[in-house]
């Protein structure tokens, strides 16, 4: 989702690292939660949707998932292994108007530049039908910087993610906050919002 071009190569170089690692034969519960809060035949767009597992996950609980990533070999990857209509797409290319009932923005978001996220939130509340229902995954901290990999990542507070959101229109119903071992071998702080639009 990221025009960054040295992480869209990390996610390139390992996008089938990345699909074992992340692979669930059931949603986590995160994912679990975000399903249970939309109808069925909801309409869900998968915002750096890499290998494809939750749009997968998605798609067998009755949703519609409309997956988009900015690496072409994660598209390739999800297109293979889930048979799923992935396309490529950056965050700047998400342009639609009130067309989902959910948007599943897990972990792709803290590649954006912090100058760049109050646009990208508030393209996808323009997206989201009124009532919509964000997912944000977001790794927690300050400033901007790049990972062991390579990839470029911006952290935020959980205080500034919700004033960001608020801005951007949204009103947040949950927030989680934790620890996870990512792709890198780090292990990073990170907070789980869901807001609505």
């Amino acid at each position: 989702m990221t025009t960054d071009s040295r992480t869209i190569g990390v996610y390139d170089a390992r996008a089938r690292d990345y699909a074992a690692r992340f692979a669930s034969a059931r949603p986590d519960r995160h994912l679990r939660t975000f399903i249970e809060a939309l109808p069925k035949g909801a309409r869900v767009l998968d915002l750096g949707c890499g290998p494809g597992h939750a749009s997968a996950h998605m798609r067998a609980a009755g949703l519609i998932p409309d997956p988009v990533d900015a690496s072409a070999a994660m598209v390739r990857l999800a297109i293979e292994l889930h048979r799923l209509p992935a396309r490529l797409a950056s965050f700047d290319d998400i342009d639609d108007v009130a067309a989902y009932d959910g948007v599943w923005a897990n972990f792709s978001l803290l590649h954006a530049p912090r100058r760049d996220l109050p646009r990208h939130l508030a393209a996808l509340h323009r997206a989201l039908k009124p009532g919509g229902l964000l997912h944000l995954g977001m790794k927690t901290g300050g400033g901007e910087g790049r990972d062991g990999l390579g990839r470029f990542y911006s952290y935020y507070t959980v205080a500034e993610l919700g004033a960001l959101l608020g801005a951007a229109g949204f009103a947040v119903v949950a927030q989680e906050e934790g620890r996870e071992r990512g792709l890198a071998g780090t292990e990073d702080p990170f907070v789980i919002l869901h807001a609505h639009a």
